[in-house]
């Protein structure tokens, strides 16, 4: 079975899985234990791993905290802001209708507590535009939160531009870059206030990622604590710090820098590969193809259930119907309807996803077959 889903979770490489067993078996140290050697090389590596990842966003290496991946960046960033907002009488929060479950649910929070949030549709394209976003900015906007590429259909959002405007501003700007992060890099290397970054989607273990607060002039993004019991992670996220984790997401990171431009260049030949195999069957590409990630792809067929298919499917490939977080619950992609299609489209949009070193295997054509099988007659 060949595995289309790397936009839920990507395999943890060798050369990875050595360096995390590494620091559990021989380097075991505690970064935060000052006594003895096995503690000071672990603070060391955790030190190096900060250094590497916060460069990789054109970010200092005291910007960045270690978390457990982007979702709890997601809450640090965006219920840690509130308080600020709070005093300094800024309520007023931008978002996208097309957001992760991560970002929708601490800011429906926010409203429950007496903040003002908009949530913006795409249409059918799936990308906010940049207008928009900066027309809706008033006096009072404490916040825009909005994802670098989306994880049903891998469109490219345009917040590189947008952080620019607003970094003259006291508007704050936050980014989840889950997907994009080492995909695109050039973009979050932009002015970008709060960038949350997960690990497992780049080939590291799951349970790591980053927040990265970035300083304005001297003056750091107004964050407070979510979470307390330690001074670790300048008191913004308190705990042992999983030095293991951390030093493969350090690995992977370098890996996949070092092989990116093979992967977009192989990434794109998998995705016309796909495409011309399925044009034997009747579909439609969800998401603007000239804004998106080569590496996932988002299609309806006419005529055919997605969750009948992924069924027929599961001996050949692992695929999704949406967001791994949300796909159990059989309704309809939120994402999909934000964009404005039809229910009978939002609800059978089927996510393909692949990390391109991976699948060199994969014959599409034998995919297409079994569709072709499947997919009525056309009226």
């Amino acid at each position: 079975m060949t595995y289309l889903d790397v936009a839920a979770t990507t395999r943890v490489e060798p050369r990875v899985a050595d360096v995390v067993l590494h620091w559990m078996t021989e380097e075991f140290g505690n970064a935060g234990s000052r006594t003895h050697e096995y503690g000071t090389r672990a603070k060391k590596g955790v030190h190096d791993a900060r250094s590497f990842l916060a460069a990789s966003v054109g970010a200092k290496t005291e910007e960045l905290i270690f978390t457990s991946g982007a979702t709890e960046s997601n809450n640090i960033a965006l219920l840690g802001i509130a308080a600020h907002g709070e005093k300094a009488g800024r309520r007023h929060i931008i978002t996208s209708a097309i957001e992760h479950k991560a970002v929708i649910e601490p800011l429906l929070h926010l409203q429950e507590k007496g903040f003002e949030v908009e949530f913006l549709k795409p249409g059918p394209s799936g990308r906010i535009s940049r207008e928009v976003v900066l027309d809706k900015v008033r006096e009072d906007t404490l916040l825009v939160s909005l994802m670098h590429v989306n994880n049903e259909t891998g469109v490219i959002q345009p917040v590189a531009d947008i952080a620019r405007e607003l970094r003259e501003t006291a508007t704050f700007m936050h980014v989840d870059a889950a997907q994009g992060y080492g995909k695109v890099p050039e973009d979050l290397k932009a002015p970008i206030d709060l960038i949350s970054i997960s690990g497992h989607k780049i080939g590291a273990p799951k349970g790591v990622g980053a927040l990265v607060t970035r300083r304005r002039g001297w003056n750091k993004v107004p964050l407070e604590p979510i979470m307390f019991g330690g001074g670790q992670e300048r008191k913004l996220r308190p705990g042992t710090l999983p030095v293991p984790l951390i030093m493969g997401f350090y690995e992977a990171a370098k890996v996949f820098q070092e092989s990116r431009s093979g992967w977009e260049r192989e990434a794109r030949d998998m995705r016309e590969r796909l495409l011309v195999a399925l044009e034997k069957t009747r579909f439609h590409v969800n998401g603007d193809a000239e804004h998106s990630v080569p590496h996932i792809l988002n299609v309806t067929f006419d005529g055919l259930n997605a969750e009948a298919l992924i069924v027929r499917l599961k001996e050949q490939v692992a695929i999704a119907t949406g967001s791994a977080c949300t796909s159990a619950s059989y309704t309809p992609s939120h994402v999909l309807m934000a964009m404005g299609l039809p229910e009978d489209i939002a609800s059978n949009g089927l996510r393909f996803s692949w990390f391109p070193g991976q699948v060199a295997d994969f014959q599409p054509e034998k995919l297409v077959e079994t569709i072709v099988r499947m997919q009525p007659e056309a009226s």
